[in-house]
């Protein structure tokens, strides 16, 4: 029997580790994933040990997904089945929403990666701005400046306060809602949060309780922030019985995805003047039609799912995707890995 001699060896690895395809969808939405720079730095941490493949249509992705072994973006159910020789997939987001629902997905030995952790400053500044825009009269004064009307520190002195001394209720303490912590607590608010994960202490939280426990602690809250994920046991986890249990005055902060809370329930609240008003970079559906209701409230602050968006924030997601095309090339644990049955 012939052995192989040690150039042999090394080429017959590098062909097999050539074999191994990584195909990305290029989106003018979401270019930044697969800009010139960005290729750039993945193929330079895959080395040889994997080819990166960019579709730029969503036909040419969908005659790429057959061969590919990984994909960067994600993959829809109508694919997925094409995908035989799929191993992992990276989302460019935190939330997993659209494989938690999927129990083919769920149950299959395909690995799921995501950006977690890495949006989590640029999500929380956002969440802050919304509150200071509420609570300092912005949401008012601001539109001033269309009609180009002065207006008086009476007109909005009703509802104007200040953030110290108050209590957040923070929904979802990882690493948004973390970051949101650790903004109000420089604010001298009192945070309180809402987890179904052993989450390390810090200094930035007074306690943190279990969702079983999320009732006890929101007539406590002057504003109730919701960063969890949505998963099966997430959805609609704030509703009536939440709101009603809020003390009147309080305000409501979304940033994570909108159906974590009902949005009826949320309109009957604001409606009823039970709430200083809500701040909501997310919403069901969106977009947000302009026949909602959520439209006519003077105290909403609405933006279109944007508080993720920033170059800081895109820059760590990419640092993020390149680890994991490195490792995925050299065979190494991946990071990031979603617990798929729980959905985070």
């Amino acid at each position: 029997m012939k052995t192989l001699t040690p150039a042999l060896v090394l080429l017959a690895a590098s062909a097999l580790a050539a074999d191994r395809k990584i195909l990305i969808l290029h989106t003018d939405r979401q270019s930044w994933v697969s800009n010139e720079a960005a290729l750039a730095k993945y193929r330079a941490d895959a080395e040889s040990g994997a080819d990166i493949i960019v579709a730029r249509s969503p036909a040419e992705f969908a005659r790429e997904v057959p061969n590919a072994d990984a994909i960067i973006g994600g993959v829809s159910r109508d694919l997925y089945p094409q995908a035989r020789k799929l191993k992992w997939v990276q989302t460019i987001s935190a939330g997993v929403e659209q494989y938690s629902f999927w129990p083919e997905f769920v149950n299959s030995s395909v690995t799921l990666t995501n950006c977690k952790v890495v949006q989590g400053p640029t999500i929380a500044d956002h969440a802050f701005a919304m509150l200071l825009a509420l609570t300092r009269g912005l949401d008012f004064y601001i539109p001033n400046r269309v009609k180009k009307e002065w207006g008086g520190r009476g007109d909005r002195a009703a509802t104007t306060t200040e953030l110290p001394g108050m209590t957040a209720v923070i929904i979802g303490a990882g690493g948004i809602g973390t970051q949101i912590a650790q903004r109000a607590h420089g604010f001298s608010m009192k945070v309180i949060g809402v987890d179904p994960e052993p989450v390390p202490v810090s200094n930035y939280f007074s306690r943190i309780v279990p969702p079983d426990r999320l009732n006890e602690v929101l007539p406590q809250a002057d504003v109730v922030f919701v960063s969890a994920p949505l998963t099966p046991k997430s959805e609609h986890m704030i509703s009536g019985p939440q709101f009603d249990a809020m003390k009147r005055g309080a305000y409501f902060v979304a940033v994570s995805r909108g159906r974590l809370y009902d949005k009826a329930a949320l309109v009957k609240a604001l409606d009823s003047k039970k709430l200083a008003g809500a701040g909501l970079d997310v919403t069901d559906p969106e977009p947000l039609p302009p026949t909602d209701s959520l439209w006519n409230f003077d105290n909403v602050v609405i933006t279109p799912h944007i508080a993720s968006a920033a170059e800081g924030s895109n820059q760590r997601r990419i640092g993020v995707i390149s680890e994991n095309i490195r490792r995925f090339a050299k065979g190494e644990p991946l990071i990031n890995v979603v617990n798929k049955a729980k959905g985070y």
